[in-house]
């Protein structure tokens, strides 16, 4: 459970500071039910789950500038909260701000990435068990922003990770590499499900 803050103040940042241990990094393990790989979150992300669902509230209400600094400071003394990294790549694709966009999604997929290299995981790490979600979400989004970015062929290396990931290919990222990018991509379509 996440701390609660007193009224009108926030509670005190995590003391995971400067120093990474295992306890603070996004790591990847084998589950024993189904033989697949599942993403382990830090304890200072599992802890802001109720804050990012507060978050989230905010965007739907139309408090994205407030969501905005609410993120940023959740990631003080958790930057491996690859929720938090999601949700602001989220909100400056919103924005239309590609670049800006592209780093938080690159940022999530990277931590992903490399607790899955640190792992040496090999086989299917489905993005139907929850805790793989944002993972998939971001990199998906990532690859759009590259593909408008005029990077196809980094794009292409996302598609790549997390085809190997999930070969169901279960966000329909194989058809992003297919079709051209649009010319512009004001408004254009959004890179993640639901």
């Amino acid at each position: 459970m996440a701390n609660k803050r007193k009224p009108g103040g926030r509670r005190p940042p995590s003391s995971d500071g400067p120093s990474r241990s295992s306890a603070s990094e996004l790591r990847a393990r084998k589950t024993s039910a189904e033989n697949v790989w599942e993403l382990v979150h830090p304890r200072c992300a599992r802890d802001r789950a109720d804050d990012l669902e507060e978050v989230q509230k905010m965007i739907d209400g139309g408090e994205a500038e407030i969501a905005r600094d609410e993120l940023l400071w959740l990631l003080n003394g958790c930057s491996d909260c690859l929720v938090a990294h999601r949700m602001l790549g989220e909100l400056a694709l919103a924005d239309q701000d590609l670049r800006l966009a592209r780093g938080h999604f690159g940022y999530a997929f990277e931590i992903g990435s490399k607790a899955l290299d640190r792992a040496a995981a090999k086989g299917n790490m489905p993005y139907r068990l929850p805790a793989n979600q944002a993972f998939f979400e971001a990199g998906k989004a990532l690859a759009y922003c590259l593909r408008e970015l005029g990077k196809a062929d980094l794009a292409a290396e996302v598609v790549a990770r997390l085809l190997a990931c999930d070969p169901s290919d279960p966000l329909g990222v194989r058809h992003m590499l297919d079709v051209p990018a649009p010319e512009s991509a004001p408004g254009g379509p959004a890179p993640v499900d639901g």
